[in-house]
């Protein structure tokens, strides 16, 4: 049985539906591991920096998942104004705190994502 015959027994649980399938994310797949450096970088420095780039951009992230839901919550008339302006005030405290995070670590609000392959960036 050919690898293309063995995808149609794959493609009853529509994981992949043709041998295109299966040659495009090959192709994707090669696409990425060319990205991916050969070896890893130990640089103590460049640790910490990609350390404090992952954990800061999920730290925005969860800030604008916040951000979106405290929106959502104004729009329903679901809180009061002194909420509004305490909610507003955190919002510019944590913005603040982030710039300057971001320059202690040498990074950009531009650095602030991951690039998730074929899905696309995060943010």
């Amino acid at each position: 049985m050919t690898n293309c015959q063995n995808v149609g027994a794959l493609s009853t649980g529509k994981v992949l539906s043709s041998c295109d399938d299966l040659e495009g994310l090959s192709a994707e797949l090669e696409q990425v591991s060319s990205n991916l450096p050969r070896r890893v970088n130990a640089n103590p420095e460049d640790v910490e920096r990609g350390l404090a780039q992952l954990v800061l951009t999920l730290i925005e992230l969860l800030r604008q998942l916040m951000e979106r839901q405290a929106v959502r919550r104004m729009e329903n008339n679901a809180l009061s104004d002194s909420e509004i302006e305490r909610l507003g005030q955190t919002f510019i405290k944590l913005d603040q705190r982030m710039d300057e995070l971001l320059v202690t670590f040498g990074l950009e609000r531009e650095d602030l994502n991951l690039n998730l392959g074929p899905l696309g960036d995060l943010m």
